[in-house]
């Protein structure tokens, strides 16, 4: 390099806010014409004020210097780097450039699906059980009320949604899985949609898509709605708090699918029907028939000191509970929220589960309350 002329000598001295070549003694010969300007105009004032340059620039102003044309593999080199796309630490994922980082609502991703056509999913939906015989007379007599005409076709909305799977090309459904990682984690960063991170937040592998049969995009709807209300929040914490417990740990997010199945098969059997009557609404009845029913499960696990092995009576005797008397649930879980309003101590009691954290087993398949055999004797998820 000329020792008169004004220039950068490497990159790694423009990362160290480095300015070379600058001698008041040697007018630079450069022409006193735009190329100077032209030349410093390819660098981020971001890089300039970051590396120390305008400071340098600052300093010598008073002297009379002018900046020299840069060199050309200086410059060639500053392109390359900016072209680079951006990694999100920890994750290895590329970073969104539409929405980074942007979190999505419930109400959002609900009204996807009422915009979006579902027609070839509702086909496959059965909104009610079907008896006959005596179990359709003593259903008829004895049993729940029938939902009110107008709130079906929000019944049915809930029960296609259930029916979709999950696609990771779909930017919404990518969305949902992100605000979950991120509100369940306090992670500020996007992650792959597959991976073993994905087996941390209790799924049973790399793909979340992978463990929704049985209850479909409603089980990411179901944890959405959990982590995405501020009371509901906590309670989800808590809960995945205890699911890492050292001796009581359990998949958090696949005994949340087993959770969703129950409130599908509940609110086909009309075991909601007549609070949804009451409130003239399905979809708030659900999510928080939902939100009962976990409430419930994680109340019964520690208290009663329940590990993996017991899953499948729990699970059985859950919903068994949720079917006959869902208003009992419900109203556990708006004394609940009313204690979390107040700031009162948790109710789950999860500080004193406090120990070391293990990560959910993967040796483990689990299958849903509504997949067993009617007469099981399992006491397990099955293997």
């Amino acid at each position: 390099m000329n020792e008169n002329s004004c220039s950068f000598h490497d990159e790694k001295e423009l990362r160290g806010g480095q300015v070379e070549g600058v001698s008041a003694g040697y007018p630079p010969p450069c022409d006193k014409d735009n190329s100077a300007l032209l030349a410093f105009r390819g660098i981020p004032i971001s890089e300039l004020k970051n590396h120390g340059i305008l400071r340098a620039l600052t300093a010598e102003a008073n002297n009379g210097w002018e900046p020299a044309v840069m060199n050309t593999e200086v410059l060639r080199a500053q392109e390359e780097w900016e072209a680079v796309d951006s990694i999100q630490p920890e994750t290895g994922s590329r970073a969104s450039s539409d929405q980074p980082g942007q979190l999505i609502s419930f109400i959002e991703a609900l009204q996807h699906f009422q915009t979006v056509d579902l027609s070839s999913f509702k086909k496959r939906i059965q909104p009610t059980i079907r008896r006959t015989g005596l179990a359709a007379l003593r259903h008829c007599l004895f049993g729940p009320p029938k939902l009110h005409q107008g709130l079906r076709e929000e019944r049915d909305l809930v029960l296609t949604i259930a029916q979709c799977g999950l696609d990771s090309q779909d930017p919404m459904h990518g969305r949902v899985l992100q605000t979950i990682y991120k509100k369940l984690t306090g992670s500020k960063f996007d992650c792959a949609l597959h991976g073993d991170h994905w087996e941390d937040l209790g799924f049973q592998g790399t793909n979340p898509a992978t463990d929704l049969r049985g209850a479909g995009f409603l089980a990411l709807l179901h944890l959405l709605y959990l982590v995405m209300d501020s009371k509901t929040l906590l309670m989800a914490q808590e809960i995945f708090r205890l699911s890492r417990h050292h001796i009581q740990q359990f998949p958090f997010c696949l005994m949340s699918v087993n959770i969703t199945r129950i409130t599908i098969q509940a609110l086909r059997e009309g075991c909601l029907s007549r609070e949804c009557n009451r409130q003239q609404k399905v979809v708030p009845v659900v999510n928080s028939f939902y939100a009962a029913t976990f409430l419930r499960l994680a109340h019964v696990w520690r208290t009663q000191h329940k590990t993996i092995s017991d899953s499948g009576f729990v699970l059985r005797d859950l919903e068994v509970l949720a079917k006959k008397s869902p208003r009992r649930l419900l109203k556990t879980l708006e004394i609940y929220l009313a204690g979390v309003s107040k700031g009162q101590a948790s109710l789950l009691g999860a500080r004193k589960c406090a120990g070391p954290q293990a990560p959910p087993s993967k040796d483990l398949t689990f299958t849903g309350v509504c997949d067993l055999p009617p007469h099981s004797s399992e006491g397990t998820w099955l293997i």
